[in-house]
């Protein structure tokens, strides 16, 4: 069956490559996502070596608090990253370089890319995100002698009929996963029902909620200055929006402005190449825009985040918060990083990828509101209690708080995992 797998897969990739080359997401590093790695890209020796693999910025950011955990349990660990977005290597190279020991593009899963990525990676732990169920990946790992396991797990329940079928056609390559660590006590039954076996099944909770939040730095102040804001005035952040909600958001800026003119808004696309585009439809709605990368020289009271690894930041700038991806299919995007700076959030109704974290917030510092004419209403109140404000963003602030330590249960896991590997 998984002979199968390896052959569907090649013939798949044989039509999607020229896509896969082109797209500005996955087109560096081909070498690497076939396995092959320049000498010194690869640190030599090192014990245990640990292999964290998240294949976007957001989930490489959930990974990360573990990160310093394991260097103080493994002081001589070597610790690679791999990811699949060129902007997840970015932000990595940028943010995580001083915890790491190499930042790579995670291979194709193909029988041949994963079995030569698996030789020169050589991992004693191979530390996957989410749903990143690669089987040719896992495979090879499994074959050098590799423990695997799966952190902040996740499984859809609307894809379990999916999982089943095609688990049924290549093999289960969750036989090969030597620890599922769930997020959450449903997360762990899907893994049951999908045939992980009890003893390899733990819930500790979501790594996300232990991100550090920065802390204040002159870095703020630069932050500020690039974006043209007044320290005195009041400022409403639109963070990782997506295609169709800005208009949306334009809308009800031009709304508030009438009624709070002091007031400055901050758009933070999720994929930055949208900048320009979102400048033209802040022109568009009669409104003037500026970006950050410019610095904002005329002061625009509409301004466009277009840099990486600054909106974790940004948001401590911020009055009220509202977070994109939640008014349009996508399923809504990172509410609890804005909460874990002490700022009241605002999303829309579609938050499905992140119940989780909405769990943790509804009625505490975060308002789900059900479209823009709603979020009009529930921003121009808040503007008009400045108290109510600021309590909503210190229950924010606490109750991220008190979800946090799934990054310490986690490495507590992977030690015991490689203890057993040792013996």
């Amino acid at each position: 069956m998984r002979l199968l797998y390896v052959l569907a897969t090649w013939v798949a990739f044989t039509f999607l490559f020229p896509v896969l080359a082109l797209m500005k997401k996955t087109r560096d590093g081909l070498a690497q996502r076939f396995g092959f790695y320049a000498p010194g890209v690869v640190p030599s020796g090192g014990s245990p070596r640990i292999w964290l693999h998240g294949a976007s910025a957001g989930d490489l950011l959930a990974l990360s608090p573990m990160i310093d955990r394991l260097r103080a349990r493994f002081p001589e660990a070597k610790v690679i990253i791999s990811t699949i977005t060129n902007t997840g290597a970015l932000m990595a190279r940028e943010r995580l370089s001083k915890k790491i020991d190499a930042v790579v593009y995670a291979p194709w899963d193909l029988f041949g890319a994963t079995r030569r990525a698996a030789r020169a990676l050589a991992p004693d732990l191979l530390v996957l995100e989410y749903t990143e169920i690669w089987p040719n990946l896992i495979r090879a790992a499994h074959q050098r002698g590799a423990r695997i396991c799966l952190t902040n797990g996740r499984f859809s329940a609307a894809h379990l009929g999916r999982y089943r079928a095609f688990f049924s056609l290549i093999g289960n390559p969750l036989d090969d996963v030597d620890l599922f660590l769930m997020r959450e006590d449903d997360e762990a039954e899907r893994a049951l029902s999908l045939g992980a076996s009890r003893e390899r099944v733990q819930v500790t909770g979501n790594t996300k909620f232990d991100a550090l939040v920065p802390g204040e730095a002159v870095e703020d102040q630069v932050l500020r200055t690039a974006l043209g804001l007044d320290a005195a005035g009041r400022v409403w952040i639109a963070g990782s929006t997506h295609e169709g909600e800005e208009e949306l958001l334009l809308e009800v800026y031009r709304r508030l402005v009438s009624e709070v003119p002091d007031l400055r808004l901050v758009i933070a696309p999720r994929y930055i190449d949208r900048a320009q585009k979102v400048l033209a439809l802040i022109e568009a709605a009669g409104l003037h825009g500026g970006l950050r990368s410019t610095g904002n020289p005329q002061g625009a009271p509409v301004v466009v985040l277009d840099s990486i690894g600054e909106l974790a930041r940004a948001y401590r700038l911020a009055t009220v918060v509202f977070v994109g991806g939640s008014f349009t299919s996508r399923g809504g995007q990172n509410i609890l990083e804005p909460a874990a700076q002490g700022r009241p959030v605002l999303f829309g109704p579609h938050m499905e990828n992140f119940r989780d974290s909405v769990g943790v917030l509804v009625g505490r510092g975060g308002l789900q509101v059900k479209d823009a004419d709603n979020l009009f209403k529930v921003l121009s109140e808040l503007f008009s209690r400045p108290d109510t404000i600021e309590s909503l963003g210190e229950l924010a602030r606490k109750a991220v708080r008190q979800v946090s330590g799934a990054s310490d249960r986690n490495v507590d896991a992977m030690a015991k995992l490689l203890a057993e590997r040792r013996a």
